[in-house]
């Protein structure tokens, strides 16, 4: 009976989880090197209801991310890998993603300005060098965070989660959050795939 009841429960917590799913909206790593931000932001990937992460890693090596420090958000979130800026963009923009390029160069607009109710993918740079030029000028356009103190930027895995978190707010707010996204045949597979994880 309890083991049903453990079985039960996982169930629902499952079908909640795919229910918000957002597979319009998607996070692109460049070169993300430090296992713990990586870690993070693929924390808060799933929890604003990311469904896949994008991954760039054609100067650094993708970091081994331990069990801990990733408390299992990791196998919920699937990850893309490309060598290259033109072949992660060419997949966006074949599905109809808008890019935006996290940036600090270039007069970027603020993130506040962003319709992140749209299909979106939203471009990290690696944490010494930002997201590579070749990434921002290739993107539609540039965001960044407004800062008004002696810093000039966030740590990539806080400012993550502070624009995902404000992608999280306009959704709820028009309804985005309310039933899930995918075709039936796809909703289906989903749920029997994470069953089995």
């Amino acid at each position: 009976m309890i083991q049903s009841n453990r079985s039960e429960k996982r169930t629902a917590k499952i079908v909640r989880a795919i229910n918000h799913r957002q597979p319009d909206l998607v996070a692109v790593m460049e070169n993300i090197h430090d296992p713990h931000n990586v870690s993070a932001i693929i924390r808060t990937c799933d929890s604003v209801g990311i469904n896949e992460v994008f991954l760039i890693y054609n100067y650094e090596k993708f970091p081994k991310i331990g069990k801990k420090s990733s408390a299992s958000a990791y196998k919920w979130v699937t990850k893309n890998h490309f060598r290259t800026v033109d072949e992660c963009y060419a997949e966006l923009r074949k599905n109809n993603f808008k890019i935006y390029a996290t940036s600090l160069e270039n007069e970027p607009k603020s993130y506040w300005d962003v319709d992140f109710t749209e299909r979106v993918a939203i471009v990290l740079g690696n944490e010494h060098r930002g997201v590579s030029e070749e990434a921002c000028e290739k993107a539609d356009a540039r965001i960044q965070i407004p800062m008004y103190g002696m810093i000039q930027s966030l740590n990539v895995s806080v400012a993550t989660a502070v624009i995902l978190y404000e992608a999280a707010r306009q959704r709820q707010q028009i309804g985005q959050y309310d039933k899930h996204k995918f075709s039936e045949d796809d909703y289906n597979n989903i749920i029997n795939k994470w069953l089995n994880k």
